[in-house]
């Protein structure tokens, strides 16, 4: 840890001038200790230990357990962290999810009513450029020039060849997010010098590009797929990232790329991979046994990676009511989330994903502030497949799964009735089959080939994929999520629905950084 904070001490001042404002949210620790990346570098294991970082930093919240020396500041520790800041943007935001908390401008993303001031978008749009910064200074400190001033060689060289590619894929990995959520943002790498200067602002074509060329440079340096660590990335996190790339690329470029998101699904498809035999196991204090099914994780334990975020946030904040609370292998229950009547009315009978708990729920919400209103949801827990409590009752040991197969198959569906090639629809039709008798314990959920359409592969990817941080992006690339295409319940602050500005489809950079970068021009709508 003390080697983690070096590094985040060095990196101070880029980040200092990549994030323009600090007024809002703080994101630079700081510390009177004077410290060099020579100092830091003499022991080898460095450059583990803080590669360690940088995965650690979709995990955690900070550098002390679940509070106490946040990334940044400016909100509440488990606010800022990156799961629980994502979920708020990509899950709370749709029908599959409304909060009762008054927690400052929380419901405005239930509403969605939310403005370029709002403190939670700053909190997610900090935390991508954070970890975007960290993976700068890293990927600068591990160029091969410097490697070789330092007089490394060897077995390690070629170990800091492939923490480098997980650097880089992971740099990619939040400006993804930067891209799908914000649109045109600013924008520096590694090459750009460390001093006092104002980003230039990308744009989302720009970006996409930028993107799809790193990731195809990256991946051949990456291990093969299942042949790295556990919780490091592989082959198979870069080909799916570029295939979420290619899906949404009509929103990012205006131009279809289903074709090109077919070519490495099908990587993926060969690699090895399976179906989890039991649906529920994907969630469970377990899960780290369902590496057949899961591309790319977030690892937990409830002792050694302990948040307010992450998957300990989404077990305790869907526990209220009538629910036990050790039922789901934890202490206490938060109270907070549930889902709307719509999004229930997407599962047939007998579908074991409709994981809702109903006992002294209402299905229709009157009342969004009480918890009994609205079905309650029990996907993520903190109990074993044996139904054994994880090592921690307060903080979950659960992985929160990031990339997984079921969703390799339904994007290939998708990409196959979009048009694209090198796919075809008895295949897909077959995927999406494989994953329904999976959810239904038999055949008697399988579809039709003319049932197979756009529409059903939109419904279906909510019921698979529900809670796992897509959902916003789906809507938005169906032409669902702002405007009067659908409603559901509370959208438009309203309890039956109402039509949304189209504004909305992007968020906005938060006015502070706008106000601090004159490089900087806000999206549409928000100014």
């Amino acid at each position: 840890m003390k080697k983690i904070k070096s590094i985040i001490i060095i990196s101070a001042a880029f980040l200092f001038v990549f994030l323009s404002c600090m007024k809002d949210l703080d994101t630079v620790p700081l510390d009177d200790t004077e410290i060099t990346a020579a100092d830091i570098f003499e022991d080898p294991e460095a450059y583990r230990q803080i590669l360690a970082k940088l995965y650690a930093g979709l995990a955690v919240s900070g550098q002390q357990g679940p509070a106490g020396m946040a990334d940044i500041s400016g909100i509440d520790e488990g606010f800022g962290q990156y799961l629980r800041a994502l979920y708020y943007h990509q899950v709370l935001t749709t029908d599959e999810a409304v909060i009762g908390w008054d927690d400052q401008t929380i419901k405005d993303f239930v509403y969605q009513s939310w403005g370029a001031s709002d403190v939670f978008i700053a909190a997610m749009y900090y935390r991508i450029f954070y970890q975007i910064a960290l993976a700068n200074e890293y990927i600068r400190q591990t160029a091969d020039d410097v490697l070789d001033d330092r007089g490394v060689t060897g077995q390690l060289r070629e170990d800091i060849r492939v923490y480098r590619a997980e650097a880089r894929f992971l740099r990619a990995f939040s400006y993804w997010h930067a891209l799908d959520i914000f649109g045109n943002v600013p924008f520096a790498t590694d090459k750009d010098p460390i001093g006092a200067f104002l980003p230039e602002q990308i744009s989302a074509a720009d970006l996409f590009n930028y993107l799809e060329t790193e990731l195809k440079e990256v991946y051949p340096m990456m291990k093969d797929p299942r042949t790295n660590d556990y919780g490091r990335v592989d082959k198979a996190a870069a080909w799916m990232l570029l295939s979420k790339l290619y899906m949404n690329a009509e929103i990012y470029t205006n131009q279809a790329k289903y074709t090109e998101a077919i070519a490495y699904l099908n990587q993926i498809i060969n690699s090895g991979y399976a179906l989890e035999d039991e649906y529920a196991h994907l969630f469970n204090a377990d899960n780290y046994l369902s590496d057949n099914e899961i591309i790319m994780r977030v690892p937990y334990h409830g002792i050694e990676t302990q948040t307010y975020g992450g998957t300990t946030f989404l077990i305790k904040a869907s526990i209220g009511g009538d629910m036990e609370v050790a039922d789901s292998g934890v202490d206490d229950g938060w109270g907070g989330l549930r889902t709307t009547p719509e999004f229930v009315s997407l599962f047939d009978d007998g579908d074991g994903r409709a994981m809702f708990f109903t006992q002294g729920q209402t299905l229709e919400i009157n009342n969004l502030s009480d918890f009994q209103n609205g079905y309650a949801l029990r996907k993520f827990t903190n109990l074993t497949r044996d139904d054994l409590p994880g090592s921690n009752l307060q903080f979950a040991d659960t992985d929160f799964p990031v990339f997984r197969l079921a969703d390799v198959y339904l994007m290939y569906a998708e990409a196959v009735l979009r048009g694209g090639s090198g796919g075809d629809a008895n295949t897909a039709l077959e995927f999406v089959n494989a994953i329904r008798e999976r959810a239904f314990g038999n055949d008697s959920g399988n579809i039709t080939s003319a049932q197979l359409t756009l529409n059903f592969i939109l419904d279906e990817r909510g019921r698979e994929l529900y809670w796992e941080n897509h959902r916003r992006t789906d809507l938005v690339r169906f032409g669902r999520f702002a405007g009067d295409a659908y409603i559901w319940s509370w959208k438009g602050e309203s309890r039956d629905g109402l039509p949304t500005n189209e504004r909305y489809n992007i968020f906005p950079i938060p006015d502070a950084d706008v106000t601090a970068n004159p490089n900087l021009d806000q999206n549409p709508g928000y100014n």
